[in-house]
């Protein structure tokens, strides 16, 4: 269907004024950008671990939408009050750069970017100065949110994307105990035991 609406309006083209031709020209132009699709690879825990230059984990306590690339996008700034590092860093606060975000009535939307609020507790995995602006490794891969269970434990949730081997393709597959939330000390203990080299149970 758009690809005849296109050839209808190239047919039809010489027919327009100069300035509604050069509009058409620059929308023909914009149609491919807009088909783009963003392909988030799985990423294996070990890996996220290792190419990750700082582990926080902290509550959320700003979150500001600011244009970037000459006004032509809008990303998230978040400050994080840290809890603890995981690994790397120092300082009571991080700031993280997120795709996407809105101002007023622009919005930019980054598909596989996480969206946070001001107080989410959050477990993030990140690379780049945590000083200016550090993004988070593999967009929503590398954040894990906190939450309480049932029982009221503060649990650390598995992002919808996470691979588990390096050497062959995993499916996502809904209800795998695997990917079932950890305690958050038992999460902080599988990320210092993959530092030190152990597999992850």
């Amino acid at each position: 269907m758009l690809n005849a609406e296109c050839r209808s309006l190239t047919s039809n083209l010489y027919k327009l004024p100069a300035m509604r031709r050069f509009l058409v020209l620059a929308l023909l132009a914009a149609v491919p950008a807009a088909l783009r699709a963003t392909v988030l690879v799985p990423i294996e825990f070990r890996e996220l671990v290792t190419i990750s230059s700082t582990i926080v984990h902290g509550r959320v306590a700003d979150a500001r939408a600011e244009w970037v690339d000459g006004r032509r996008a809008i990303d998230t700034f978040l400050t994080v009050d840290v809890q603890e590092y995981l690994k790397g860093g120092a300082g009571e606060t991080v700031v993280v750069r997120v795709p996407g975000g809105q101002m007023g009535r622009y919005r930019t939307i980054f598909v596989g970017a996480p969206e946070f609020q001001r107080g989410d507790e959050v477990v993030l995995f990140l690379r780049g100065n945590p000083a200016s602006g550090a993004f988070i490794v593999g967009l929503s891969q590398g954040a894990f949110r906190v939450a309480r269970d049932a029982s009221g434990r503060r649990v650390v949730t598995s992002p919808v994307v996470m691979g588990k081997s390096l050497d062959r393709v995993q499916p996502v597959v809904r209800g795998d105990l695997s990917r079932r939330p950890l305690a958050v000390e038992a999460f902080r203990d599988l990320v210092k035991q993959v530092m030190a080299g152990g597999a992850p149970r």
